[in-house]
Parts: structure tokens; C-alpha cells; sequence
């Protein structure tokens, strides 16, 4: 992979843009900017890897625009993708603060800007701050909470509808025909929404009816509205299973 990059410093409005991840989300603008002191906005022309697993983690990131796909090794040395990261959030923070090397590695998909934050002045400038640490641990456990009931609504649904409901965040459309491509691997969909790649395709074929078709990585939904109740629906195990 090619190494083609762009860095510059950060904006007023990577600022504001930043401020919507959840570890910013409870900081005003000020604290966030001297937080981030010295940080940098890095813009990849091509897709490139950002860090090795066994790296030492001197740095955390935001991502803006883009994704940045995290890998693992599997046992015949192949890279499998865990992850997704999208606009905006953070990562590899949990690896800054704890074992201070890098567990997986991680790609960045062409196109994307990320934010990198060095952990030495960012820790330094968080020492300086307690309300501010404080604010960040309060917004990622309500992050985490999130995530937790998250889970569990997963769990209460068909495989169905947990495609389902996958589709409907990939589209801005409330009602009537809606087409979209897939962000990424149906293997790692299958993954995101807790079901096997199997189940996977029986959920695709289970929503021909609900009027969801696909070619390729095109899925075409005939009326959104309809989908939306079809995930409120209860009872609509048909056999299905994760």
C-alpha cells in the first residue's frame, strides 16, 4: 500500500467536528482545542496501513471523513477485518491508556482524513484538566451504556430484522423507495449485527418480501416506511435463527 498523505493543522471546524465523538461530547470547544494541542489532520490519498499490531500505541485517532478498517491475523496468516470505524469517532485510545501497544493493525480506506493525537501531550494536557478528565469518563461509560442496550435489543430480534435495521442506518430516507450501496463485506455485516454469514443470506432472502432486493453490494429497499415496521414487529421468528 502506497503512502500518499496530506497533514495540516486543525480547523475551527475539525474542532466542532471532533466535539461530536463521544469522548468529546461533554467538553466545550476551548477544552477541546487545548486537548488537542498538538494534533494533526492527516488526508490519505490511498488506502494505507496507519499502524501494525505490536506497534507502540503513541497516539490515538479521530476519524472525519472516510473509514479506517481494523485487522486481525487469522491462523493461516490471512488479515480478517473486526471493525469499521466511521465519521465521528475515536480509536485506539483504549490501547493509549492501557497496555500502550497496539493489539490489532488497522488500514485507512482511500479518501479518508483522520485526526491523529499524540498520547504524550494529550495525556499531559488531560493531567491538567481534571473536570475535563472527569467529563470524558462520564461520556464513555453513557457511550458504553448505549452500546450495552444495544446489545440487548439484538438480542429480542430475528435475524431479519437485525439486517433490517442495519439497512435503515444506511440510508437518509424516511418513507418510499430507497437505494444505497454497502459499506462494506456482508462477512463483516453479518459480524456487526450478530449473526453468521449463513444467516446472513437467509435474512436477505427473508426480506424479498418485506420488498428489500440486492445485487451485489446495490440493495434497493421498495418502501422504507414498510421496513421500519417490519423491525417494531413482534413475533416474527419464521424459523429463523442467528
Amino acid at each position: 500500500m502506497t503512502n500518499t498523505t496530506t497533514v495540516r493543522s486543525l480547523t475551527a471546524a475539525d474542532v466542532r467536528a471532533i466535539g461530536e465523538a463521544p469522548l468529546f461530547s461533554e467538553i466545550d470547544r476551548a477544552t477541546v482545542e487545548m486537548l488537542l494541542s498538538d494534533a494533526q489532520v492527516v488526508a490519505y490519498d490511498a488506502p494505507t496501513l496507519l499502524f501494525s499490531q505490536g506497534d507502540g500505541a503513541d497516539r490515538f485517532f479521530v476519524v472525519l471523513d472516510g473509514q479506517v478498517r481494523l485487522l486481525a491475523l487469522t491462523e493461516d496468516g490471512a488479515q480478517s477485518v473486526v471493525e469499521v470505524f466511521e465519521p465521528v469517532t475515536t480509536f485506539a485510545e483504549a490501547a493509549m491508556f492501557a497496555s500502550r501497544r497496539f493489539p490489532l493493525s488497522a488500514e485507512v480506506v482511500e479518501g479518508s482524513r483522520l485526526v491523529h493525537v499524540p498520547a504524550a501531550s494529550f495525556l499531559k494536557n488531560l493531567a491538567r484538566d481534571k473536570t475535563a478528565a472527569f467529563k470524558m469518563l462520564a461520556a464513555l461509560s453513557r457511550w458504553q451504556n448505549r452500546l450495552l442496550r444495544e446489545i440487548s435489543n439484538l438480542k429480542v430480534r430475528t435475524p431479519g430484522q437485525r439486517l433490517a435495521a442495519f439497512l435503515l442506518t444506511q440510508t437518509v430516507v424516511e418513507s418510499g423507495p430507497a437505494e444505497f450501496r454497502l459499506p462494506f463485506r456482508k462477512t463483516l455485516i453479518a459480524s456487526r449485527i450478530g449473526i453468521t454469514p449463513e444467516s446472513l443470506s437467509r435474512a436477505m432472502s427473508r426480506l424479498k418480501a418485506e420488498g428489500v432486493t440486492g445485487t451485489g453490494s446495490v440493495i434497493r429497499i421498495a418502501d422504507v416506511a414498510r421496513l421500519k415496521a417490519f423491525c417494531l414487529t413482534t413475533g416474527d421468528g419464521g424459523g429463523e435463527t442467528a
